[in-house]
Formats: C-alpha cells, sequence, structure tokens
C-alpha cells in the first residue's frame, strides 16, 4: 500500500478549472492530489528580440514558473535576486512541451507565455505544470481561432505529463512528496495524444536501474498519459 492508499499504477486524483482567473486569455487551475499548480497565458504580438534579429518566421511559445514560499511544507525564500538552477530547468522544459502542441509558424508574429506558479506542492509539480500549461495555451489560442486571427491548425496534439519511479523497488505512477523524496529512480514523461515522447527526464537517484525497469516506467507512464488526456478532452470540452 501507498502512503496515500493508491494502487501502483493509479494517478492522484486530477481536476483541471478553466478560466480560473478572468484576465489572462487562458486560465487553468489544475490539482493532482494536493499538488496544484496556477497556469496563465498571455498572449503578446510581438516575437523575442533574437527571432526578429535572425529572421525566423511564425511565433514564440514560452514559459515561466514560480513556487510560492509556503507552497512547501516550511517556507522557501522568493527567487528575488535570480533563478536557482531548479526553476530554469523546469521552466525551459514546460517551454520544450508546450511547444511541441504548436505549429509555431501558423501562430504568426506572437508569443505566448505561459506562467505557472505552484501554489501547493506535494510533488509532480513540473507535469502538473505542463498538463496544466497545455488546457490554459489551449483555450487562449482558441480564442485567436474564433477569431480568425490564427487558423485552426495551429493547435497540433495534445501535450500531457507525469512523473513515475521506482521506490522500495516498485514500480509507482505519479509520485507524491514522500514517494519522490525517498525514489530510487525517479523519470518525467511528457508526450502528445498520439503516443509520441516530447522528453523524458530520467535519473537514477539511489541505484543504477535496467533497461527493462525503464520499459516498465514507460509502460507504466503511458497508462498515466491516457488518463490525463481523457482528463483534458473533458475539460476542454466542457469549455468548448
Amino acid at each position: 500500500m501507498r502512503v496515500d492508499g493508491r494502487k501502483n499504477d493509479e494517478l492522484r486524483p486530477v481536476t483541471i478549472t478553466t478560466d480560473y482567473v478572468i484576465y489572462p486569455e487562458g486560465s487553468a487551475f489544475i490539482q493532482a492530489g494536493n499538488t496544484h499548480v496556477l497556469c496563465n497565458v498571455t498572449v503578446e504580438s510581438m516575437v523575442p528580440r533574437w527571432m526578429q534579429n535572425q529572421g525566423i518566421p511564425g511565433g514564440w511559445v514560452t514559459a515561466e514558473y514560480a513556487m510560492l514560499p509556503r507552497a512547501t511544507q516550511t517556507r522557501s525564500r522568493r527567487e528575488t535576486h535570480g533563478l536557482g538552477g531548479r526553476t530554469q530547468e523546469i521552466r525551459r522544459l514546460i517551454g520544450r512541451s508546450l511547444r511541441a502542441a504548436v505549429d509555431l509558424e501558423k501562430l504568426g508574429q506572437r508569443t505566448c507565455i505561459v506562467d505557472c506558479d505552484v501554489i501547493q506542492a506535494d510533488g509532480g509539480t513540473r507535469t502538473a505544470a505542463i498538463t496544466g500549461g497545455y488546457v490554459a495555451l489551449r483555450l487562449a489560442l482558441q480564442k485567436l481561432i474564433d477569431q480568425g486571427q490564427i487558423p485552426a491548425g495551429t493547435i497540433q496534439e495534445s501535450i500531457v505529463a507525469v512523473s513515475v519511479g521506482l521506490v522500495g523497488g516498485r514500480a509507482l505512477l505519479d509520485l507524491c512528496y514522500d514517494e519522490d523524496s525517498a525514489a530510487e529512480v525517479d523519470v518525467n514523461v511528457v508526450m502528445n495524444a498520439r503516443g509520441e515522447y516530447v522528453e523524458v527526464q530520467g535519473t537514477a537517484e539511489g541505484a543504477l536501474f535496467s533497461r527493462p525497469a525503464l520499459k516498465e516506467l514507460l509502460e507504466l507512464a503511458s497508462k498515466g498519459i491516457d488518463e490525463l488526456l481523457e482528463v483534458q478532452d473533458s475539460v476542454l470540452g466542457e469549455a468548448r
């Protein structure tokens, strides 16, 4: 039995509330167990200067990530004097993942900024940010499509992410903090609705792992991905 009573292949309860904040072009609040992340999307009619300088056509999708000081059991300091390495790495991961959902050339001269703010953290904050961030991004782009500003093909396959790991020799899906902190192997998996991998981040924390173990973890992640896609589809269907 896991610390929260789940089966090894069971996700935490996931809910996504759309239009959680009224001002952004797209907004989604995702709750994955006790991990809560607010995702807001801003669409700007400009592209980064490096794209302008290099004459790169189309637009851009980028992400920012932050954790509130008491999102965790003890207070963490605000990153007011430069971002930590972990924060920068997670920002880049979210940005790379969500760019896989958009045809950037069809986006035109626009930048979509996906702000992911962790309200409460209990493991899996980066994967929740990607799953919720896609919903917020989809809502923002759908508005542009409805207004005739961009073609429908701008939005590509849905993107979701989930964590898996080996804890006490067991393959577990969607690790909470207690499991993540004790994991021998920790893997974050990002996939699209076609079952293609966007990114796989795997680390041997306490012990090396074999190819069969990795295969088992990826198959477990795929199961969770399918379930998360169903949640996204249900939420976006209701939003439309």
